[in-house]
């Protein structure tokens, strides 16, 4: 498991240009009044770090070490106050109501229990604290696209380290308890994985 973890923690790297190709836009948007605590779950290779403002404080909860390294990397020269957890959202340990903002940028894909995700994201937000998610989700029922997504996913899970491409997250969001969630559905042009949501849940 270290050997693939480390095989897909640098094959994730190459992808760290096309990713800000495809999402830079919307992640400009989307943290630029990021402020206070912020906890962002499964940063992976840090391709979110170049969006965050200076002066918040930031924790990245994620499990594979192999990751690290590279976070390390893009954090050292922002004004930042940064801490690397090597732990699951899943097992966050942190305190009731401790954090202003919760990201998420393509990691519920392929946690194992994405409610219980949501509900330790929920638990972990102070009153008020926003969830702020881009995540692709499944195609809608009877779309040739949603036929592809379930047939493909016995492959694709393993290879892609975990990931589902038929999850209805944006269901799965909308249901778990927030005072309010707003999002938007949009394309990529990215095969499997498509269509996206970006949005806000407010706890």
């Amino acid at each position: 498991m270290s050997l693939y973890q480390k095989i897909f923690a640098h094959g994730l790297a190459l992808g760290d240009d096309a990713q800000h190709r495809v999402y830079a836009d919307r992640k400009q948007e989307m943290f630029a009044d990021l402020s206070g605590t912020v906890v962002e779950i499964g940063p992976g290779t840090g391709v979110n770090i170049p969006y965050l403002p200076d002066g918040i404080r930031w924790l990245g909860l994620e499990p594979n070490l192999h990751m690290h390294d590279f976070l390390r990397k893009k954090l050292g020269d922002r004004d930042i106050d940064a801490e690397i957890l090597e732990r699951s959202i899943q097992e966050s340990g942190l305190a009731d109501a401790s954090a202003d903002f919760v990201i998420s940028t393509l990691v519920l894909c392929s946690v194992p229990d994405v409610p219980a995700a949501i509900a330790e994201i929920r638990r972990i937000l102070k009153p008020g604290g926003s969830f702020l998610f881009i995540e692709h989700v499944a195609a809608p029922p009877g779309d040739w696209l949603r036929v592809v997504q379930s047939g493909i996913r016995p492959v694709w899970r393993p290879l892609g380290d975990g990931c589902c491409p038929d999850r209805d997250t944006g269901k799965m969001i909308e249901e778990a308890g927030f005072s309010s969630v707003e999002y938007e559905t949009f394309r990529t042009g990215l095969p499997v994985v498509s269509p996206h949501i970006a949005g806000r849940a407010v706890r």
